[in-house]
């Protein structure tokens, strides 16, 4: 009798990564259905990881304890800030300011403040955070949940494809969230939904961040969101700042005219900050100062230790 042949057969590298991706991608949703939007850095990196073992599913394992190694430095950086920012007003030497940024909104727009204006045309009488949301509320509220997703995946892409474009976005990264706790700390100040809680102006403004969303586990997206932090570590907003470097970033690695299409989405995150009561306008350009400082430093060093090298 002739020698049996079992005929085996391997599962392709692409299928075998779209069922690894798949699984992370059902993964996840279940977590966000149950624990929320990972916000902190913790959780955050550790979701990024698994997403790289999902795509790298056929990589060694010594490719894939890479991660914890380079990402080990931004994971301290990124904790140390989420924590640390809560001592906003907590420092004897530094006192919450609540009016100054009101004055100066108000001046910049004729004695308007922006806030109660996008509020009154837009949000309701009243402005309640539990009402039907428009449209825009849920693109908006989409816009400003995208903040705690949209950097870190840009770098786990960079770290993937790139590790020195990831390096650079780092630095930047992480330098634009240092300055701004510097800030946090030494100038601590009352967000618009927060002074209009204390009376410093009225009282029809409302927190309405969650709104779009309200359908989703009636609405708690943003209390666990808000766990950590202090409620005064408003100005610069690192929410406009965060997206401006990340549209700039992109620009400068595209070549297609699109690209500046890019920043709408600075724009559209300003728009919310300000109409959902978390961000002065003054805050808003304080945060794009930040970015572009950030931007322009890191470029310049980098040049000059190209130059020395």
């Amino acid at each position: 009798m002739g020698e049996l042949q079992v005929e085996t057969r391997t599962v392709s590298p692409r299928l075998l990564r779209v069922v690894s991706m798949l699984a992370y991608a059902v993964a996840l949703a279940c977590w966000v259905a149950v624990m929320g939007i990972p916000r902190q850095a913790l959780p955050a990196f550790g979701w990024i990881w698994v997403a790289t073992i999902a795509w790298n599913v056929n990589a060694p394992l010594r490719a894939h304890l890479a991660f914890p190694r380079d990402w080990s430095l931004p994971l301290l950086v990124l904790t140390v800030y989420l924590y640390s920012r809560g001592l906003a007003d907590d420092l004897p030497f530094a006192s919450v300011h609540v009016t100054a940024p009101i004055e100066v909104d108000r001046a910049m727009f004729g004695g308007t403040l922006p806030t109660e204006w996008l509020q009154e045309k837009m949000c309701g009488d009243p402005c309640l955070r539990s009402a039907s949301p428009h449209w825009y509320d849920v693109a908006l509220t989409t816009v400003y949940y995208s903040h705690f997703v949209v950097a870190l995946s840009i770098a786990g892409l960079l770290w993937l494809r790139n590790r020195a474009s990831w390096v650079r976005f780092m630095r930047r990264y992480l330098s634009l969230n240092i300055l701004a706790l510097v800030v946090y700390v030494t100038y601590p100040m009352a967000p618009p939904w927060l002074a209009s809680q204390d009376g410093f102006i009225t009282g029809d403004i409302s927190r309405i961040t969650g709104r779009g969303w309200h359908d989703l586990r009636d609405g708690n997206f943003h209390q666990k969101l808000s766990a950590v932090g202090n409620p005064v570590a408003a100005m610069p907003s690192l929410h406009a700042g965060v997206a401006l470097l990340v549209a700039l970033y992109c620009i400068s690695r595209l070549r297609s005219a699109a690209r500046w299409l890019l920043l709408l989405y600075p724009a559209a995150m300003s728009f919310m900050l300000v109409y959902y009561a978390e961000h002065y306008v003054v805050d808003i350009l304080a945060g794009f100062a930040a970015a572009g400082a950030v931007m322009w430093g890191s470029a310049l060093w980098e040049r000059r230790r190209a130059t020395a090298a």
